[in-house]
Protein backbone atom coordinates (compact mmCIF):
# COMPACT_ATOMS: atom_id res chain seq x y z
CA UNK A 1 0.00 0.00 0.00
CA UNK A 2 1.55 3.01 -1.06
CA UNK A 3 2.43 5.49 1.56
CA UNK A 4 0.59 8.90 2.10
CA UNK A 5 1.79 12.72 1.86
CA UNK A 6 1.41 12.83 5.51
CA UNK A 7 3.70 9.42 5.41
CA UNK A 8 5.73 10.70 3.34
CA UNK A 9 6.61 14.32 5.10
CA UNK A 10 7.01 12.53 8.40
CA UNK A 11 9.93 10.05 7.01
CA UNK A 12 11.70 13.01 5.80
CA UNK A 13 11.41 14.87 9.45
CA UNK A 14 14.71 13.30 11.30
CA UNK A 15 16.69 14.85 8.00
CA UNK A 16 14.57 18.20 7.78
CA UNK A 17 15.92 18.44 11.92
CA UNK A 18 19.29 17.93 10.45
CA UNK A 19 18.87 20.97 8.12
CA UNK A 20 17.42 23.17 10.72
CA UNK A 21 19.85 22.73 13.53
CA UNK A 22 22.93 22.90 10.58
CA UNK A 23 20.96 26.35 10.39
CA UNK A 24 21.31 26.90 13.80
CA UNK A 25 24.74 28.37 13.19
CA UNK A 26 26.74 28.33 16.13
CA UNK A 27 24.16 29.43 18.93
CA UNK A 28 25.63 29.14 22.56
CA UNK A 29 22.80 26.24 23.30
CA UNK A 30 22.58 24.51 19.75
CA UNK A 31 23.29 21.51 21.39
CA UNK A 32 19.75 21.78 23.70
CA UNK A 33 17.70 23.01 21.16
CA UNK A 34 18.83 20.03 18.74
CA UNK A 35 18.03 17.69 21.66
CA UNK A 36 14.51 19.42 22.28
CA UNK A 37 13.29 19.34 18.67
CA UNK A 38 14.76 15.45 18.63
CA UNK A 39 12.36 15.01 21.21
CA UNK A 40 9.42 16.17 19.32
CA UNK A 41 10.01 14.48 16.38
CA UNK A 42 10.55 11.52 18.04
CA UNK A 43 6.71 12.02 19.43
CA UNK A 44 5.52 12.94 15.81
CA UNK A 45 6.79 9.39 14.81
CA UNK A 46 4.64 7.77 16.87
CA UNK A 47 0.58 7.00 18.40
CA UNK A 48 0.44 10.14 20.29
CA UNK A 49 -2.98 10.92 21.68
CA UNK A 50 -4.58 14.37 20.89
CA UNK A 51 -4.94 15.15 24.91
CA UNK A 52 -0.84 14.04 24.72
CA UNK A 53 -0.30 16.78 22.68
CA UNK A 54 -2.21 19.55 24.17
CA UNK A 55 -0.44 19.00 27.43
CA UNK A 56 2.99 19.03 25.86
CA UNK A 57 1.97 21.92 23.66
CA UNK A 58 0.34 24.38 27.03
CA UNK A 59 3.08 22.69 29.20
CA UNK A 60 5.96 24.11 27.01
CA UNK A 61 3.79 27.48 26.83
CA UNK A 62 3.83 27.72 30.39
CA UNK A 63 7.30 27.36 30.18
CA UNK A 64 8.03 29.80 27.67
CA UNK A 65 6.21 32.68 29.42
CA UNK A 66 8.07 32.18 32.50
CA UNK A 67 11.26 31.65 30.81
CA UNK A 68 10.96 35.02 29.82
CA UNK A 69 9.51 36.97 32.78
CA UNK A 70 12.40 36.04 34.94
CA UNK A 71 14.95 36.32 32.65
CA UNK A 72 15.29 39.98 33.19
CA UNK A 73 15.30 39.15 36.83
CA UNK A 74 17.50 36.34 36.93
CA UNK A 75 20.08 38.53 38.84
CA UNK A 76 18.32 39.52 41.69
CA UNK A 77 17.27 37.33 44.87
CA UNK A 78 13.84 36.09 45.30
CA UNK A 79 11.49 35.14 48.34
CA UNK A 80 8.75 33.05 47.91
CA UNK A 81 5.82 33.68 49.78
CA UNK A 82 3.21 30.72 50.32
CA UNK A 83 0.19 31.01 52.82
CA UNK A 84 -3.74 30.88 53.08
CA UNK A 85 -5.92 32.57 50.09
CA UNK A 86 -8.41 32.66 52.67
CA UNK A 87 -6.68 35.21 55.09
CA UNK A 88 -8.47 38.08 55.97
CA UNK A 89 -6.87 41.53 55.72
CA UNK A 90 -7.80 41.82 59.83
CA UNK A 91 -5.80 38.52 60.58
CA UNK A 92 -2.85 39.06 61.98
CA UNK A 93 -0.86 36.81 59.84
CA UNK A 94 -1.91 39.05 56.94
CA UNK A 95 -0.40 41.98 58.57
CA UNK A 96 2.72 39.85 58.98
CA UNK A 97 3.00 38.78 55.60
CA UNK A 98 2.38 42.68 54.38
CA UNK A 99 5.61 43.72 56.57
CA UNK A 100 7.91 40.09 55.96
CA UNK A 101 7.68 41.37 52.28
CA UNK A 102 8.21 44.65 52.60
CA UNK A 103 11.34 44.03 54.86
CA UNK A 104 12.36 41.48 52.13
CA UNK A 105 12.68 44.01 49.61
CA UNK A 106 14.52 46.34 51.70
CA UNK A 107 16.68 43.43 51.74
CA UNK A 108 17.11 43.58 47.89
CA UNK A 109 15.00 40.93 47.68
CA UNK A 110 12.12 40.34 45.04
CA UNK A 111 8.32 38.75 46.19
CA UNK A 112 6.96 35.80 44.54
CA UNK A 113 3.64 35.05 45.21
CA UNK A 114 0.82 32.75 44.19
CA UNK A 115 -1.09 36.23 42.50
CA UNK A 116 -3.78 35.09 44.75
CA UNK A 117 -5.86 36.30 47.56
CA UNK A 118 -5.01 36.34 51.51
CA UNK A 119 -1.29 35.85 51.96
CA UNK A 120 -0.59 36.31 48.71
CA UNK A 121 -2.43 39.66 48.56
CA UNK A 122 -0.38 40.66 51.68
CA UNK A 123 2.86 39.79 50.34
CA UNK A 124 2.60 41.43 47.12
CA UNK A 125 1.14 44.52 49.07
CA UNK A 126 3.97 44.73 51.08
CA UNK A 127 6.64 43.99 48.41
CA UNK A 128 4.92 46.84 45.70
CA UNK A 129 4.13 45.82 42.62
CA UNK A 130 7.53 46.88 41.05
CA UNK A 131 9.10 44.33 43.23
CA UNK A 132 6.47 41.56 43.08
CA UNK A 133 6.17 38.33 40.51
CA UNK A 134 2.51 36.54 40.38
CA UNK A 135 2.19 33.33 39.56
CA UNK A 136 -1.31 32.80 38.94
CA UNK A 137 -3.37 29.88 38.01
CA UNK A 138 -7.22 29.70 37.18
CA UNK A 139 -9.33 28.08 39.50
CA UNK A 140 -13.15 27.57 40.25
CA UNK A 141 -12.87 29.38 43.24
CA UNK A 142 -10.68 31.60 45.04
CA UNK A 143 -8.02 32.29 42.27
CA UNK A 144 -8.36 35.32 40.66
CA UNK A 145 -5.11 37.65 40.63
CA UNK A 146 -4.83 39.95 43.98
CA UNK A 147 -5.09 43.65 42.86
CA UNK A 148 -2.18 44.70 43.88
CA UNK A 149 -0.26 42.56 40.75
CA UNK A 150 -3.31 42.39 38.44
CA UNK A 151 -2.58 43.75 34.95
CA UNK A 152 1.64 43.67 35.80
CA UNK A 153 3.88 42.20 33.56
CA UNK A 154 5.50 40.08 35.82
CA UNK A 155 2.09 38.04 36.40
CA UNK A 156 2.05 34.52 34.66
CA UNK A 157 -1.00 32.95 34.14
CA UNK A 158 -0.31 29.36 34.24
CA UNK A 159 -2.26 26.24 33.06
CA UNK A 160 -0.49 23.86 35.06
CA UNK A 161 0.20 22.99 38.76
CA UNK A 162 3.14 21.52 37.99
CA UNK A 163 4.78 24.32 35.95
CA UNK A 164 3.90 26.71 38.46
CA UNK A 165 5.53 24.76 41.05
CA UNK A 166 8.31 24.38 39.17
CA UNK A 167 9.00 27.99 38.91
CA UNK A 168 7.94 29.04 42.11
CA UNK A 169 11.53 27.03 43.18
CA UNK A 170 13.61 27.23 39.99
CA UNK A 171 13.43 31.44 40.79
CA UNK A 172 13.06 31.25 44.59
CA UNK A 173 16.46 31.79 46.73
CA UNK A 174 14.32 31.27 50.20
CA UNK A 175 11.12 30.35 51.09
CA UNK A 176 8.51 32.29 53.32
CA UNK A 177 5.48 30.25 54.63
CA UNK A 178 2.48 30.75 56.52
CA UNK A 179 -0.39 29.15 57.91
CA UNK A 180 -2.86 27.65 55.41
CA UNK A 181 -4.61 24.79 54.00
CA UNK A 182 -3.87 21.92 52.00
CA UNK A 183 -1.84 23.81 49.45
CA UNK A 184 0.10 25.32 51.66
CA UNK A 185 1.14 22.27 53.47
CA UNK A 186 1.70 20.64 49.69
CA UNK A 187 3.98 23.77 49.38
CA UNK A 188 5.84 23.51 52.45
CA UNK A 189 6.07 19.43 52.19
CA UNK A 190 7.42 19.74 48.71
CA UNK A 191 10.06 22.19 49.10
CA UNK A 192 11.42 20.65 52.19
CA UNK A 193 11.20 17.07 50.30
CA UNK A 194 12.98 18.65 47.73
CA UNK A 195 15.82 20.15 49.68
CA UNK A 196 16.21 16.72 51.65
CA UNK A 197 16.83 14.68 48.21
CA UNK A 198 19.07 17.21 46.93
CA UNK A 199 16.58 17.96 43.84
CA UNK A 200 16.42 22.16 45.10
CA UNK A 201 18.73 24.50 47.25
CA UNK A 202 20.18 24.58 49.53
CA UNK A 203 17.98 27.25 50.68
CA UNK A 204 16.60 28.92 53.87
CA UNK A 205 13.20 28.12 54.67
CA UNK A 206 11.05 29.81 57.17
CA UNK A 207 8.06 28.97 58.77
CA UNK A 208 5.98 32.35 59.80
CA UNK A 209 3.23 32.55 62.96
CA UNK A 210 1.57 35.24 64.31
CA UNK A 211 2.58 35.93 68.21
CA UNK A 212 1.84 33.49 70.41
CA UNK A 213 0.02 31.00 67.19
CA UNK A 214 1.39 27.53 67.27
CA UNK A 215 0.09 26.73 64.35
CA UNK A 216 4.01 25.82 63.12
CA UNK A 217 4.86 24.97 66.35
CA UNK A 218 1.81 22.06 66.83
CA UNK A 219 2.86 21.16 62.76
CA UNK A 220 6.75 20.64 63.86
CA UNK A 221 5.26 18.58 66.90
CA UNK A 222 4.03 15.78 64.54
CA UNK A 223 7.08 16.38 62.56
CA UNK A 224 9.68 15.02 65.83
CA UNK A 225 7.37 12.60 67.19
CA UNK A 226 6.65 10.94 64.18
CA UNK A 227 8.82 10.93 61.88
CA UNK A 228 12.21 11.31 63.57
CA UNK A 229 11.23 9.54 66.58
CA UNK A 230 10.33 6.54 63.91
CA UNK A 231 12.73 6.99 61.74
CA UNK A 232 11.14 8.31 59.15
CA UNK A 233 12.87 11.22 58.54
CA UNK A 234 16.54 12.22 59.99
CA UNK A 235 17.40 14.24 63.30
CA UNK A 236 19.44 16.82 60.77
CA UNK A 237 16.57 17.08 58.38
CA UNK A 238 15.03 19.50 60.99
CA UNK A 239 17.91 22.08 60.28
CA UNK A 240 16.41 22.11 56.45
CA UNK A 241 13.31 24.49 57.86
CA UNK A 242 13.20 27.49 60.88
CA UNK A 243 10.19 28.18 62.86
CA UNK A 244 9.78 31.69 64.31
CA UNK A 245 6.93 34.41 65.01
CA UNK A 246 9.45 37.74 64.86
CA UNK A 247 9.80 38.87 61.09
CA UNK A 248 13.31 40.20 62.07
CA UNK A 249 14.35 36.85 63.12
CA UNK A 250 12.63 35.30 59.92
CA UNK A 251 14.31 38.51 57.61
CA UNK A 252 18.22 37.57 59.40
CA UNK A 253 17.76 33.92 58.54
CA UNK A 254 17.04 34.30 55.08
CA UNK A 255 19.95 36.96 54.62
CA UNK A 256 22.47 35.27 56.37
CA UNK A 257 22.23 32.07 54.59
CA UNK A 258 23.82 33.79 52.01
CA UNK A 259 26.08 36.33 54.06
CA UNK A 260 28.90 34.25 53.00
CA UNK A 261 27.51 30.87 51.15
CA UNK A 262 26.35 32.07 47.28
CA UNK A 263 25.42 28.88 45.32
CA UNK A 264 26.34 25.53 44.05
CA UNK A 265 26.86 23.24 41.71
CA UNK A 266 28.01 19.51 40.67
CA UNK A 267 30.79 18.79 38.55
CA UNK A 268 31.21 15.20 37.90
CA UNK A 269 31.15 13.88 41.45
CA UNK A 270 32.48 17.22 43.25
CA UNK A 271 29.71 19.13 44.92
CA UNK A 272 31.11 22.75 44.53
CA UNK A 273 30.29 25.47 46.89
CA UNK A 274 30.78 29.03 45.33
CA UNK A 275 31.64 31.84 48.41
CA UNK A 276 31.47 35.17 48.41
CA UNK A 277 34.26 35.38 50.11
CA UNK A 278 37.45 32.85 50.69
CA UNK A 279 37.55 31.20 54.29
CA UNK A 280 40.52 31.22 56.16
CA UNK A 281 42.65 28.04 56.55
CA UNK A 282 41.56 27.44 60.08
CA UNK A 283 38.18 27.68 59.20
CA UNK A 284 38.24 24.91 56.32
CA UNK A 285 40.42 22.77 58.88
CA UNK A 286 37.53 23.25 61.25
CA UNK A 287 35.19 22.11 58.78
CA UNK A 288 36.34 19.15 57.73
CA UNK A 289 36.75 18.15 61.76
CA UNK A 290 33.43 19.09 62.10
CA UNK A 291 31.90 17.29 58.64
CA UNK A 292 33.29 14.75 57.92
CA UNK A 293 30.56 12.49 57.89
CA UNK A 294 29.36 13.85 55.46
CA UNK A 295 32.13 13.27 52.97
CA UNK A 296 32.51 9.88 50.49
CA UNK A 297 36.18 10.80 50.68
CA UNK A 298 38.94 13.06 50.49
CA UNK A 299 38.83 16.10 52.33
CA UNK A 300 36.92 19.79 51.82
CA UNK A 301 39.21 21.70 49.96
CA UNK A 302 39.55 25.24 48.58
CA UNK A 303 39.19 25.75 44.55
CA UNK A 304 39.27 28.34 41.92
CA UNK A 305 36.33 27.79 39.19
CA UNK A 306 36.49 25.00 37.39
CA UNK A 307 37.30 24.90 33.34
CA UNK A 308 33.57 23.60 33.10
CA UNK A 309 32.90 27.04 34.45
CA UNK A 310 34.36 29.05 32.34
CA UNK A 311 32.82 32.34 31.59
CA UNK A 312 30.41 31.61 34.15
CA UNK A 313 28.95 34.81 36.22
CA UNK A 314 30.34 33.57 39.19
CA UNK A 315 33.83 32.68 38.14
CA UNK A 316 35.62 35.33 40.06
CA UNK A 317 34.27 33.79 43.20
CA UNK A 318 36.20 31.36 45.28
CA UNK A 319 35.00 28.08 45.63
CA UNK A 320 35.17 25.06 48.05
CA UNK A 321 34.99 21.79 46.62
CA UNK A 322 34.44 18.40 48.15
CA UNK A 323 33.06 14.66 47.00
CA UNK A 324 29.40 15.28 49.26
CA UNK A 325 27.56 11.65 49.35
CA UNK A 326 24.79 13.20 48.38
CA UNK A 327 22.84 12.15 51.10
CA UNK A 328 22.58 14.32 54.65
CA UNK A 329 21.27 17.37 53.40
CA UNK A 330 20.66 18.36 56.50
CA UNK A 331 23.99 17.81 57.09
CA UNK A 332 25.21 19.88 54.53
CA UNK A 333 22.58 22.74 55.43
CA UNK A 334 24.26 22.84 58.74
CA UNK A 335 27.23 22.63 57.07
CA UNK A 336 26.22 26.11 54.97
CA UNK A 337 24.83 27.78 58.45
CA UNK A 338 28.39 27.02 60.14
CA UNK A 339 30.47 28.61 57.05
CA UNK A 340 28.17 31.51 57.19
CA UNK A 341 29.02 32.12 61.05
CA UNK A 342 32.87 31.38 61.00
CA UNK A 343 33.25 33.41 57.86
CA UNK A 344 31.31 36.40 58.60
CA UNK A 345 33.15 36.75 62.01
CA UNK A 346 36.60 36.13 60.71
CA UNK A 347 36.37 38.10 56.59
CA UNK A 348 34.52 40.81 55.97
CA UNK A 349 31.52 40.04 53.54
CA UNK A 350 28.80 42.08 52.71
CA UNK A 351 25.14 40.52 52.14
CA UNK A 352 24.92 40.33 48.34
CA UNK A 353 21.58 41.70 46.59
CA UNK A 354 23.12 39.93 43.01
CA UNK A 355 23.08 36.57 42.55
Amino acid sequence: MPSSPADRSLDSLPQDLLELTDRLGQLKHRKWIRRALSVLVRLAGEEVDRLDWKILTASLEDLEQAFQTFYPYRHIRKVAIFGSARTAPEDPEYHLAVDFARLMTQQGFMAITGAGGGIMEAANKGATRGKSFGLNIQLPFEQGSNRFIEGDSKLINFKYFFTRKLFFLRESDAIAIFPGGFGTLDEAFEAITLCQTGKYGPVPIVLIDAPDAKYWQTWNDYICNHLIQRGLASSPDRSLYAITHNLDIACKTICDFYRVYHSSRYIDRKLVLRLNCELTDTVVEQLNEEFSDILVQGKIEKSEAFPEEAGDETASLPRLVFEFNQRNFGRLTQMIHHINRLGATSLSCEHPERK
